[in-house]
């Protein structure tokens, strides 16, 4: 069951109210069974190709339903007016060739993610609020937020998916983010389509690099190739049963 409903968030603006969905897991409403929480971005995305940007969702109702997943999955819609996903999805500023300076709001969109988002979420469902049970996803732009949540936002997230994570974004900046937490106890999946990276291999060394700095600071990480994969809904659907082993622990 997925309960779709619109929300606002004051420090993040928009002209309409955004979604909200959120998974409830088979067998949800017969019992007093508490859940671990996936808090994905790019909510539009997830669930339902009509919502999609590009008319191509991740599929992820159909995976939930047919492998039936014991969690609560809560995913928000990113801001769809102009390049206002940038601001949001970026952990700091950057210049991004013709579209300008894009001014981080990542910090804002955390902040709101952790302190009303998480609470919402936790008082109005079935949820394991630990920070064992809490985890977070995203692709591209929402896969930097993803990983930079798992650090920066540590004492919440234990687990991480970043799919396609935008890791052009200062490499410098995370490297050093990385460096500075005790990640112990947390778990990371990172990976890239070999088809994203054709001609340029430096996002796919950075990819590798990232991982091992995230071990030496005590994070389980995998980092992960899929070869010919393309950057879109449809590779990242592909890769929902790999990750979602990986987060769950089920194959260390």
């Amino acid at each position: 069951m997925i309960k779709v409903t619109k929300i606002n968030i004051p420090e993040l603006p928009t002209e309409k109210p955004r979604r909200l969905y959120v998974y409830l897991p088979r067998g949800y409403n017969r019992s007093e069974k508490r859940y671990p929480v996936l808090y994905m971005f790019d909510g539009h995305n997830v669930f339902y190709d009509s919502h999609a940007t590009y008319g191509k969702s991740w599929g992820m109702k159909q995976y939930l339903e047919k492998s039936g997943e014991q969690i609560i999955l809560a995913a928000v819609e990113c801001n769809p007016e102009g390049n206002r996903r940038l601001n949001e999805y970026a952990p700091w500023s950057f210049k991004a060739g013709r579209l300008g300076f894009i001014e981080a709001q990542g910090r804002q969109t955390m902040e709101w993610f952790v302190n009303v988002l998480k609470p919402m979420i936790d008082s109005g469902y079935l949820t394991l609020p630990d920070r064992d049970h809490t985890m977070i996803a995203g692709s591209s732009m929402g896969g930097i937020m993803a990983l930079w949540a798992a650090v920066e936002y540590n004492g919440v997230f234990s687990r991480a998916a970043a799919l396609s994570p935008s890791l052009w974004l200062e490499p410098r900046r995370m490297a050093e983010a990385i460096r500075r937490r005790d990640l112990s106890g947390t778990r990371v999946y990172l990976d890239m389509g070999g088809g994203e990276a054709e001609g340029d291999g430096r996002l796919i060394t950075t990819m590798f690099e990232t991982a091992k700095r995230l071990a030496n600071s005590g994070a389980e990480a995998a980092a992960r190739v899929v070869p010919g994969a393309l950057h879109n809904e449809a590779a990242w659907e592909k890769r929902i049963p790999v990750f979602f082993d990986y987060l769950m622990g089920r194959n260390c």
